[in-house]
């Protein structure tokens, strides 16, 4: 397996934020704490242990959740181990997803697998640092989560519940597991990942709880942990901010001045704060709360509460409240002991977003690290793209830009009219000058017909693009093939397939693949290439 690094710069699909921050853009120094560099461990743990860490209940709901998982030794080691003052995290978050979702879910795990793997040997032996993947199970939004695309299909689950994704029993899932294994069909491979689909699915009541036992199985023997913070006893470890939230609202104002200053830089906000940033859970789903007046209102149903009442009800449920995306960050850096915050560009986006409300929390705000992105090429994508003369850095292009080079470069005659444009852009300016040096009303005229002989030259061009097109339609429809397989829509890859056709292929020789090779503060966008095709 062949890699390389391509810049971020030259990658298209990239948001700005998400490029600016790969590529340490000074204007956003203002919006993180820590820079990327080999000894900002030692400096992080020392803010950290500023803060009070709720290790105890960290330790015991983990214990827990892993009490029915197999081959568990290593993760209860771990799960002491934070009990220790002398124990850290790196972790990187996400909602559970049909089987994990799209590839990046599985980069996010390595990534944080290998960032830990870094940072303790940086920290060195007397501190431990723990990998651990945070499941965001209270989202409700059923659609980001229930499908796959798999071999030119969608496979979807529609299980007909609504209300928090991880509570959703798996029960629904029977008929989604059925599809998958009819597709999978009867290799040796195809009959071990049918085999863990099944047990994690069926063996575990809820999906967060199957999602966590899946994540567990595939990275638990690289020292991974999953917890699931949808949890009593973690929430009421957040009582206090959840508290302060419902009073003072504070979120609302940071988030916003912050949102104002990067809007200013030309950035796009990621996540508008609320006003109560702070969700109910009722018996059938998950309601905005909001204030009107000196009443809190959860939205869609009768639930009006005084101020008094509602934090006399935190305190006694606090469980059925839920932070949103603007508070769900703190929540997180409340209750682990955690260093740094791996996640994709979008994601660091809205963390970009949280600094000031970290501050006014007096939470310590962590390193944060892009996740790794990968471009996988198999043996026939690579043969075509040597055959059709293009390098990898030129494929993130377009679509129709790629055809145009395509043919320019292998049209029979010269298509590129840019000399001639260029002829008449001096000769139109030397027309205007000797107009205006006449009569100075005839250089108006003058532009404008140099504007039409611009728009003639422009035209040939397209036209000659055209008819050299048509020589080459078998070639440029099988370069229109091979580009929406490695960038489907003109997106990235790693946004749109999922882990399945992979572990066909490798089985769990994949993640250890992926685990050599993906580093974690490697500048640049990772191309893995089949090596077996050159």
């Amino acid at each position: 397996m062949l890699k390389k690094l391509v810049p971020f710069s030259k990658v298209p699909q990239l948001a700005k934020t998400d490029l600016a921050y790969a590529t340490g853009d000074n204007q956003l120094t203002p919006f993180y704490k820590y820079d990327l560099k080999q000894d900002v461990f030692h400096e992080i743990i020392q803010d950290k242990s500023k803060n009070n860490i709720p290790r105890s209940t960290l330790a015991d709901v983990l214990q827990q959740q892993y009490q029915n998982f197999p081959n568990k030794e290593l993760a209860l080691e771990s799960i002491e181990l934070l009990r220790d003052s002398s124990t850290y995290t790196v972790c990187t978050a996400h909602q559970p997803c049909l089987f994990l979702g799209p590839l990046y879910v599985v980069y996010k795990a390595i990534t944080t697998i290998n960032l830990a793997e870094a940072a303790q040997g940086i920290v060195g032996p007397h501190k431990k640092i723990i990998p651990i993947f945070v499941l965001g199970s209270e989202d409700h939004d059923i659609e980001e989560v229930n499908h796959v695309h798999l071999f030119g299909k969608t496979v979807t689950w529609n299980p007909g519940i609504k209300g928090p994704v991880g509570r959703i029993p798996t029960s629904t899932m029977k008929d989604v597991l059925s599809e998958i294994d009819a597709i999978l069909g009867p290799t040796d491979h195809a009959r071990q990942l049918s085999a863990l689909f099944n047990r994690v699915y069926l063996e575990h009541p809820t999906f967060a709880s199957a999602t966590q036992a899946l994540l567990h199985e595939l990275f638990g023997s690289f020292g991974l942990l999953v917890i699931d913070m949808d949890q009593p006893e973690l929430k009421r470890c957040f009582l206090p901010i959840m508290e302060q939230e419902l009073k003072e609202q504070k979120a609302f104002e940071l988030v916003s001045d912050t949102a104002v200053q990067l809007q200013d830089l030309g950035y796009k906000v990621q996540a508008a704060p609320r006003e109560i940033n702070l969700f109910y859970f009722t018996g059938e789903g998950r309601e905005r709360i909001v204030k009107e007046g000196s009443l809190f209102k959860v939205l869609h149903t009768d639930l009006v509460f005084s101020e008094s009442e509602i934090i006399a009800h935190l305190h006694q449920y606090p469980e059925r409240f839920s932070p949103n995306v603007v508070l769900r960050p703190l929540y997180q850096e409340t209750i682990l002991p955690n260093l740094a915050y791996v996640g994709g560009g979008g994601e660091l986006a809205y963390w970009l977003e949280r600094k000031s409300l970290f501050e006014h929390y007096g939470l310590n705000y962590p390193l944060l690290v892009r996740r790794n992105s990968v471009l996988w090429i198999d043996r026939d994508a690579s043969k075509k793209l040597e055959r059709f003369g293009f390098t990898v850095e030129q494929f993130f292009a377009d679509t129709e830009s790629l055809l145009k080079l395509y043919v320019e470069e292998n049209a029979s005659a010269d298509v590129d009219l840019g000399p001639e444009e260029r002829q008449v852009e001096r000769l139109v300016t030397k027309l205007a000058e000797k107009a205006a040096a006449i009569d100075p009303t005839l250089e108006k005229a003058a532009l404008a017909d140099g504007v039409k002989i611009k728009d003639m030259v422009t035209h040939w061009q397209s036209r000659l693009l055209r008819a050299e097109k048509q020589k080459h339609e078998i070639t440029l429809n099988q370069i229109r093939t091979l580009k929406e397989k490695l960038f489907p829509s003109n997106g990235l890859q790693e946004r749109h397939d999922c882990l399945i056709p992979s572990y066909l292929r490798y089985s769990d020789r994949f993640f250890d693949m992926l685990k050599d090779r993906l580093l974690p503060l490697e500048h640049g966008f990772i191309v893995l290439e089949d090596a077996q095709a050159h």
